[in-house]
């Protein structure tokens, strides 16, 4: 839980961070990717989901990334923040298409989520909405160091709050996309139009004149 803190106050800080410093047009949209990564973080750490939890790590750097590209203007963090949310945006596809078995996917014979190293499901799964879980005892379907559940009463399947939230994801990262490559744009625009060779002589610059105050007076001696 300790690492579930650090986060949440790495979180607090960048959103004051963005919502002092960027434009208010940029702080809905990292405000907003930030809370939906936290949150999706800390039910995956719950329910033990490691490649999950790998993606959203590497989604919240990410998110850093694009908020230090705006605030220092800087084009090539943001067009590097709109590549990674292709990617992401493919990695929430295939999580849809793995909690609703499309083609040769299936939850009880692959286990990607955990990298294979454990059955553990989604969190979920026994804490859903109106889930009511009843223990198997003496079942001979329990492996070692593992229990038999049967879940009822959801009034919402676990893989379709998974499915949502990764549909909320894509969402949110095509909106950034769009974000990102429109102010990567605007810097890379602004960028050109500078001159660096010729400074500010580009916008008729022109340095101000040492002006004297000072008058001359002639300088009478007696003879």
């Amino acid at each position: 839980m300790g690492f579930l803190i650090n986060f949440a106050i790495l979180f607090a800080f960048t959103v004051h961070r963005t919502a002092v410093v960027t434009d208010s047009h940029a702080v809905p949209s990292f405000v907003l990717s930030q809370i939906a990564a936290l949150e999706r973080q800390i039910f995956d750490f719950l329910g033990y989901q490691w490649a999950p939890i790998l993606a959203n790590f590497l989604h919240i750097m990410a998110v850093i990334l694009g908020i230090f590209g705006t605030i220092q203007y800087r084009s090539k963090y943001l067009i590097m923040y709109a590549v990674w949310l292709v990617l992401w945006v493919g990695w929430n596809a295939f999580i849809i298409c793995f909690y609703l078995e499309v083609g040769h996917l299936s939850q009880d014979r692959d286990f990607i989520m955990t990298f294979n190293t454990s059955l553990h499901r989604s969190w979920w799964m026994e804490n859903g909405p109106g889930c009511l879980v009843t223990p198997v005892l003496n079942s001979r379907l329990a492996l070692e160091d593992h229990h038999v559940i049967t879940v009822s009463g959801c009034l919402l399947d676990y893989q379709y709050i998974e499915v949502l939230s990764s549909a909320a994801q894509i969402f949110l990262a095509l909106f950034g996309f769009v974000y990102a490559c429109y102010v990567s744009k605007v810097f890379l625009e602004e960028e050109d139009s500078f001159d660096f060779i010729g400074g500010f002589d580009s916008y008729g610059y022109q340095a101000p004149q040492k002006t004297s105050h000072l008058q001359l007076q002639p300088l009478y001696t007696s003879g």
